[in-house]
């Protein structure tokens, strides 16, 4: 395998977006078990009631859906640069491949559509079950709320969960792909 056109600055830079997307991803995915696993639970058998223990995970998932908005645009970005840099270089290729850009579209669209619209309407729906006065009203919302947070955002989390787990995956097959039998990567040239 040749290394044509491969300086150190290059390398460096091919080597930083991939950190770069495997952070991204391991925040996007990580965060979401963390919670899933650990908060959730804690928060329902610590907080005393339905009310305080909501509002606190609320806030628990407005900090994971700015996180994960930073991590869309870090990963976007070290993709894209990644691209970039292979276009502009020849012999080792670890361009991301059309699946993995595919993948890379389709959990950004996912988590746009969970941070500006699933998550905002959960939030008003849960506002409107706490605020009640009328208990057919309360009723109303809180089946409103169920159904929007339970029935219609867990299994959307669940897919992009599933998703950014399965997209880790391509890239790092991705990166392997592009190492010689040998185990070892061709030589760098110094720029």
């Amino acid at each position: 395998m040749s290394a044509e056109g491969w300086t150190r600055p290059r390398w460096r830079l091919l080597v930083l977006c991939a950190t770069v997307e495997m952070l991204s991803l391991a925040v996007w995915t990580g965060g979401l078990i963390i919670i899933i696993a650990d908060v959730i639970p804690a928060v329902f058998n610590s907080f005393g009631g339905t009310e305080p223990g909501g509002r606190f995970l609320t806030r628990v998932f407005s900090g994971y859906n700015g996180a994960t908005f930073v991590c869309l645009v870090s990963l976007g970005l070290a993709t894209a640069g990644r691209a970039r840099i292979n276009r502009t270089a020849g012999g080792l290729s670890m361009a991301p491949r059309k699946t993995e850009v595919v993948l890379t579209i389709g959990i950004m669209v996912i988590a746009l559509f969970i941070g500006l619209w699933l998550h905002p309407t959960a939030v008003t729906l849960q506002e409107l079950a706490f605020t009640a006065k009328d208990e057919a009203a309360r009723k109303s919302a809180w089946d409103s709320f169920f159904f929007m947070s339970h029935t219609v955002a867990r299994p959307v989390y669940m897919v992009n969960l599933a998703a950014g787990m399965a997209l880790m995956v391509l890239k790092v097959r991705t990166w392997l792909s592009a190492v010689p039998p040998t185990g070892r990567l061709p030589s760098v040239t110094v720029a």
